[in-house]
């Protein structure tokens, strides 16, 4: 079908992406091996979404996820909550909830998240007279959701399952290459034996 079709072609350019990411990772890992997680690292990820989301790699790695899932509005909504609690000019308050608000809450929101109508109901009120705790509830309910929801099926994907396993037990692109090498040197002398 055309739904299934659209699905496989995201997959695939996900796929590209994340290959074109992973290799200029894989250069940035080699200038400065310490910004990998480390194993203690990525296995509390497992103990909460908090441990997750407050990780900056781990939230790099859960973005990545939803997006392959078409899904990352929750955590943009999140994040985007996050920073508006940091806003120290109280004139940067309403312009600021305002474009939280139309982007992810407004019925004609271009990223809407999953609200309850007396969440909605409740935020667009505190839109009269924004506060820095005006998307506090909305914020803990898209929490709540992303955590029964896409943060277990996150634990089961391949993007954390290949940061948890420990570092070389894949075949990454330097063992590949090795053990390639490795084999042409062995059939050549095989080769020079028989000959």
């Amino acid at each position: 079908s055309a739904k299934d079709m659209k699905h496989r072609l995201g997959f695939l350019l996900q796929k590209s992406d994340s290959c074109d990411y992973s290799s200029s990772q894989g250069k940035k890992e080699k200038i400065s091996s310490s910004q990998r997680p480390s194993q203690e690292e990525v296995r509390k990820w497992a103990d909460s979404l908090e441990n997750l989301i407050h990780h900056d790699r781990g939230l790099a790695a859960f973005r990545a996820f939803l997006k392959s899932e078409y899904s990352e509005e929750n955590l943009e909504f999140w994040v985007s909550c996050e920073e508006y609690k940091k806003t120290k000019s109280p004139a940067k308050l309403s312009p600021k909830a305002r474009k939280i608000y139309d982007e992810f809450i407004s019925v004609q929101a271009t990223k809407e998240v999953n609200l309850d109508s007396c969440t909605r109901e409740k935020t667009s009120h505190n839109m009269l007279e924004p506060t820095l705790s005006c998307f506090d509830e909305a914020q803990r309910k898209i929490f709540t959701l992303m955590e029964k929801d896409s943060y277990r099926r996150f634990l089961k994907s391949p993007y954390y399952l290949d940061l948890v396993s420990p570092p070389g037990a894949g075949c990454g692109p330097e063992n590949c290459k090795r053990n390639h090498t490795h084999s042409l040197d062995c059939n050549s002398n095989i080769i020079s034996q028989c000959a």
